[in-house]
């Protein structure tokens, strides 16, 4: 959550236990948590405020914007894949969340706005968050995710996704959430994300995270939307064992920037993580040994142009030719370098002007 001093694959395991292994849940439109409808004609999915399951009062006052979240962000809780689905485990989640976060973290109050649990009952997290959603118009500062809590709502699900998925009922509540959170803060469903989207953090993991277009869809369909859904550009999660071309291109980018022992083989081993958490260190960031979205824009030049060269040349020229385009892969920025950054922006209805920024590496890095 928003303090990547967090675990890097959650922040907040505090409930460690046995995982039981558990299917992915199968694409779910329909809504088995309707309470009825608000005002502005949005079906309301059914949501325990913090009256009904025991949470404690905030430790200070909860700050309420008058203005509108524009995006949602998800994350997962990293703790045990429990095969209890009672409303009265979920209950009991929502406590030791708090607790976690006012106790050991020192926040006010529980740091996301809604939390899912794998029997697909849903909780609210941080006091009076239910109230701005069932308004439309109001958003409650969180705390779940560094430098979006005044934009952002947080939901977290129950559970552990590095290798398997969220269950039917968790996935169907989820959708029903979001989909509910869209229509009252008109919210497109493409500005549904990950936690790794801005933060160095594994969080929502792989398989959960990998569902994010598919959730994207399911919750446009669910509000009628028939327009063809534009998943975001986002920067890549690269973490200890991964291997292949962007390794080598974060490798080359971590020599640019001074780690001149990190080996250049495409294998995140025990050097590039150390690197990583050095870079980290230097630009203020809680130390996870990852690159993510906290550490590419750090590693990456503002622009590459014609006369440039070094390994940061060298790596748009590793990512060029990756998707296709020809250019010498030498570390020289010449004009067939020039050339192909252009083709590559004109292909991706970006403006062509020939140098390598930091949108035309998001593009790369796909």
């Amino acid at each position: 959550m928003s303090n990547p001093a967090r675990n890097p694959i959650g922040r907040r395991a505090f409930l460690r236990g046995g995982l039981t292994v558990t299917a992915a849940g199968a694409l779910g439109l329909a809504d088995p948590l309707l309470a009825g409808a608000t005002e502005s004609g949005a079906l309301a999915p059914a949501i325990h405020g913090t009256g009904v399951w025991g949470a404690r009062p905030a430790k200070g006052a909860i700050s309420v914007l008058n203005s509108r979240p524009v995006k949602i962000i998800v994350h997962h809780t990293a703790t045990a894949n429990v095969t209890d689905y009672s409303l009265a485990r979920a209950f009991a989640l929502s406590r030791s969340i708090q607790n976690y976060h006012m106790d050991s973290n020192g926040w006010i109050d529980t740091g996301q706005h809604f939390t899912n649990s794998r029997g697909g009952h849903i909780t609210e997290g941080r006091h009076r968050s239910l109230a701005a959603l069932n308004g439309g118009t109001q958003h409650v500062v969180s705390a779940h995710t560094s430098g979006q809590n005044n934009v952002a709502l947080g939901i977290e699900n129950e559970g552990l996704y590095t290798s398997v998925g969220p269950t039917t009922a968790q996935w169907n509540s989820l959708v029903a959430l979001c989909r509910y959170m869209c229509q009252q803060y008109r919210i497109a469903a493409s500005q549904i994300y990950g936690h790794r989207d801005y933060n160095n953090t594994a969080c929502p993991g792989n398989v959960l995270y990998g569902r994010l277009p598919e959730l994207r869809r399911a919750v446009a369909a669910a509000m009628g939307e028939r327009e063809r859904i534009v998943d975001p550009v986002t920067w890549p999660l690269l973490q200890p064992g991964d291997r292949g071309e962007k390794v080598l291109v974060a490798q080359r980018l971590l020599h640019h920037a001074g780690e001149r022992g990190v080996p250049l083989d495409g294998v995140f081993d025990p050097r590039t993580d150390e690197a990583a958490r050095r870079l980290e260190t230097r630009i203020g960031v809680a130390e996870t040994g990852l690159v993510g979205a906290e550490s590419w824009p750090a590693l990456i030049p503002a622009a590459l142009r014609k006369g440039d060269r070094g390994d940061a040349v060298h790596a748009v020229q590793l990512l060029l030719v990756a998707n296709g385009l020809r250019t010498p892969a030498d570390g020289e920025y010449t004009g067939a370098t020039e050339t192909a950054v252009r083709e590559f922006q004109t292909g991706h209805q970006l403006p062509a002007t020939g140098v390598a920024d930091q949108l035309t590496w998001q593009y790369l890095l796909r």
